[in-house]
């Protein structure tokens, strides 16, 4: 694995998941995220960790959380990989 280039903590915001029909909410959740990650980290390959998938689906598909916090780190190469951040 190539080493870390940057690291970041970013609190995202899920608030626009409520535009979407409820049995689609954390699906829409988890691209938000990805989207989000990949505008602010530039790149195209967004890797998101477990944690970040049971976090937003604690709740089942209907209730997503509001507002999630994640650490981001981009390699060398491009990849941009998540991980719940801890509070």
């Amino acid at each position: 694995m190539a080493d870390k280039m940057e690291e970041h903590i970013y609190i995202i915001p899920l608030r626009d998941v409520k535009r979407t029909p409820r049995w689609k909410r954390a699906n829409t959740a988890i691209k938000d995220i990805r989207g989000f990650l990949g505008k602010h980290m530039k790149s195209d390959d967004v890797k998101l960790d477990r944690s970040i998938n049971e976090k937003v689906w604690e709740h089942g598909s209907q209730k997503p959380p509001r507002r999630i916090r994640v650490r981001a780190m981009k390699f060398e190469d491009g990849n941009v990989q998540a991980e719940l951040a801890e509070e």
